[in-house]
């Protein structure tokens, strides 16, 4: 049996720095070569060469890393109700959703045959990873827009009651930011903010850890915590031992 993990990436899918954090992925897989789908739909409002590009990073990157992969070119809603790439999906061990926008991921995937096939797979054992965008659509909202009154959509909520802010230490004003935030959360609410080059590994329910160069924030409406690399992080939703 397989042991599912999810990794959430503020940035640096498929470069050599998060070689570590994809390694423990691969390894969760217990196979000598596992099947790794990536996924680029998230760019797929950028143009062919965009994607093209992030599906050559995802076979390079893991390949390079031992594992069997594959990219598939689902950028529409067409491609990702697609029985072959469902199919793929299904049988993969490691599901990698690239970075982008993530409204567009979002209403993408949400209902159609590839999700499901993504959710079986995790169900079997498979783990997800998710690079900005594609670590956004892992929480429980989507920003829609900000303002004094932040307007917070959802997302597919595999971590409940979560925000992501992907590319956190890159963000403008963000003391400023993360206020207003925080006064837009309700009670049970919280947002999860994850720098650069840096993830946030391991399942619901359970302890995660910090991984990569930067930090990862916890942010809820009494307060803040930061969590260096090698960090242990007890998220909001889950029982404190």
């Amino acid at each position: 049996m397989t042991s599912s993990l999810i990794a959430l990436l503020g940035s640096g899918e498929y470069l050599a720095v998060m070689d570590a954090i994809d390694l423990r992925l691969l390894a969760a897989a217990g196979k000598p070569r596992p099947r790794v789908v990536c996924l680029p739909t998230a760019a797929g409002q950028e143009g062919p060469a965009s994607v093209g590009k992030w599906m050559r990073m995802g076979v390079d990157h893991f390949t390079r890393l031992g594992a069997d992969a594959t990219s598939l070119p689902v950028i529409d809603r067409a491609g990702a109700d697609d029985a072959a790439h469902a199919a793929a999906v299904r049988a993969a061990d490691l599901i990698y959703f690239s970075g982008g926008n993530p409204g567009y991921l979002h209403r993408t995937l949400d209902g159609s045959a590839l999700w499901a096939a993504a959710l079986e797979a995790r169900a079997a054992g498979a783990s997800l990873a998710g690079c900005s965008a594609g670590a956004m659509i892992l929480g429980d909202y989507l920003p829609e827009r900000f303002s004094l009154t932040p307007h917070l959509g959802r997302a597919f909520g595999l971590l409940p009651d979560c925000l992501l802010l992907p590319h956190f230490d890159r963000l403008p004003a963000r003391n400023i930011a993360v206020a207003t935030l925080r006064r837009g959360l309700n009670a049970n609410a919280y947002a999860l903010g994850v720098d650069e080059n840096t993830a946030l590994v391991g399942r619901p329910g359970e302890p995660w850890e910090v991984m990569g160069a930067g930090r990862v924030f916890v942010m809820g409406r009494e307060g803040s915590h930061e969590y260096k690399a090698g960090a242990i992080v007890t998220l909001p939703d889950q029982p404190r031992g």
